[in-house]
């Protein structure tokens, strides 16, 4: 007698379905298949989307802005506008996603949504996932930050600072005229004055570094999220808002958690600026 599955209702078969796709996506062995598209221009793309980042908030902000004050066209016109380079990645994590869900689609599980509606949740899929790698790489920032300076540096901005001084430092001890030892002692009593131009080259190193780390994040970011349902949860969120019909969200959290960072990097420059 052939067994019944325990709970053969749509939804919950379809949870399982995006349960299944995740773990393969997502998990150890996925992710590294998926970070391989990364070893090419995508590394040229990440400091040019780190750079749009800024634009991207404002344009995210001002759409639903001018929808609220009457001007809905000019709104729903701005909010389709691709900001960002497309990655090779997101373009990987776009393709196995419009997949999953034509699978769905085979199976009955599917939304019934328009084609386009699907397309522009997807492509929003990807760049949240983008988002959450960039909020990857500000924690470690800050940790690094906390653990050789004990200070917080929530951004490449403030990071640049304290790494210039020791840099510039380390180089004024080794070339000391009367030996590093010596210079060692001189230079912890008078520390080397920083230069602009020290800390301007630092900064532009620190943001290549970074963008690189935010390409090669998600290697660390999907499976933490994998094994702690996010991903789980966002698929699920995002078939649910097709189901209904509805727009996504113009600005996710995870972006305005990524921008805060910049922001708070931002505001710590300031404050140690003025206290200088």
């Amino acid at each position: 007698m052939a067994l019944k599955p325990a709970d053969p209702r749509p939804m919950t078969r379809r949870e399982t379905e995006v349960r299944r796709f995740v773990r393969a996506r997502y998990g150890p062995r996925g992710t590294l298949a998926l970070h391989r598209h990364a070893l090419g221009l995508d590394l040229l793309r990440a400091p040019v989307n780190v750079m749009l980042s800024p634009l991207f908030l404002l344009v995210r902000l001002a759409a639903p802005l001018l929808r609220r004050i009457g001007l809905r066209r000019a709104g729903d016109w701005l909010s389709r506008r691709q900001i960002f380079l497309k990655s090779d990645v997101a373009q990987r994590i776009e393709a196995d996603l419009a997949h999953f869900i034509d699978d769905l689609a085979e199976k009955g599980l599917a939304p019934q949504a328009a084609p386009q509606s699907v397309a522009r949740a997807v492509s929003d899929y990807a760049e949240t996932r983008n988002a959450v790698s960039e909020i990857t790489t500000s924690v470690l920032v800050l940790g690094s930050g906390l653990l050789l300076f004990h200070r917080a540096t929530p951004g490449v901005i403030s990071l640049a600072g304290p790494v210039a001084h020791l840099r510039a430092q380390a180089q004024a001890v080794e070339d000391f005229a009367l030996g590093s030892w010596a210079g060692r002692m001189w230079y912890g009593a008078f520390p080397r004055e920083l230069s602009s131009v020290d800390l301007l080259l630092t900064g532009v190193v620190l943001a290549m570094l970074a963008s690189v780390l935010t390409t090669f994040a998600g290697l660390v970011a999907d499976p933490v999220q994998l094994w702690t349902g996010i991903h789980k949860r966002r698929v699920l969120r995002l078939l649910r808002r097709l189901d209904r019909a509805e727009d996504g969200p113009g600005l996710g959290r995870e972006h305005v958690l990524a921008r805060l960072g910049d922001l708070s990097d931002a505001a710590l420059s300031l404050w140690s600026s003025f206290k200088g």
